[in-house]
């Protein structure tokens, strides 16, 4: 467990200026908390680490039936996973041995030289995927789903395919919702109020780590910890 220790950062901050700050700081963080300033409907994030659900049982079923996931998404929909992996795993996870499936991450350029070398690394091993994305419309992550969908059909057929596909996508609206709803998808949600680069403590991030062998709920732990012990009251009453 990573731990901060700011008992001294007083000394980089002049009292007077700590002082005068202190009542702005107290109402911006009051509105973090309600969610009510200015762009308060993307502050979802604050609250994320009291939030958990179905991620653990189907990453599970992805490490049993899988040797590799195929994430797709771009910007936030799939940094967040990347860099914890490789911080908490390796930077090389993998191209190292172990008992957890290759995570790969495409869907994030218009490279075809890049999906082509995707699909080629999953070729001829058992494989799942995950799609994610709030509207299923954004270009890059379109043509990679296309792609990897059709790799999957053919494989598997069409019915068999469905179980290996995972989306998180919005809870009502958008491309990727409506189709996980015809095709029976299992599916997880990106919260309305939550945007791309604040996404890695929802099902984003969480489903492939968890494939990665990170445990989800160890990490919205210590999320939870860290918004308690940053709380601006903990500053206050040192």
């Amino acid at each position: 467990m990573i731990q901060v220790d700011l008992k001294n950062v007083r000394s980089f901050i002049p009292l007077p200026y700590e002082a005068a700050l202190a009542p702005r700081l107290r109402i911006a963080h009051d509105h973090l908390q309600k969610g009510d300033g200015a762009g308060g409907d993307f502050t979802g994030w604050v609250h994320l680490p009291e939030d958990y659900d179905r991620i653990q049982a189907a990453a599970a079923k992805i490490q049993q039936d899988s040797k590799a996931l195929v994430v797709i998404g771009i910007g936030g929909s799939y940094l967040g996973a990347r860099g914890v992996i490789e911080c908490l795993c390796s930077p090389n996870y993998n191209l190292k041995k172990k008992n957890t499936p290759n995570v790969y991450f495409i869907g994030n350029g218009l490279s075809a030289d890049a999906l082509a070398e995707a699909m080629e690394l999953v070729d001829g091993v058992d494989f799942s995927v995950n799609v994610i994305s709030k509207s299923g419309t954004t270009t890059e992550p379109a043509i990679a789903t296309r792609a990897l969908r059709w790799m999957l059909e053919r494989k598997y057929g069409a019915e068999k395919a469905k179980k290996r596909i995972y989306v998180t996508t919005d809870p009502k609206h958008g491309a990727l919702r409506q189709m996980s709803t015809e095709e029976g998808y299992e599916s997880f949600i990106i919260p309305p109020n939550v945007g791309g680069r604040y996404s890695v403590l929802t099902a984003v991030g969480l489903l492939p780590m968890a494939v990665a062998g990170i445990a989800p709920m160890d990490v919205m732990l210590g999320a939870a910890r860290a918004r308690k012990e940053l709380d601006i009251r903990s500053f206050e009453n040192p």
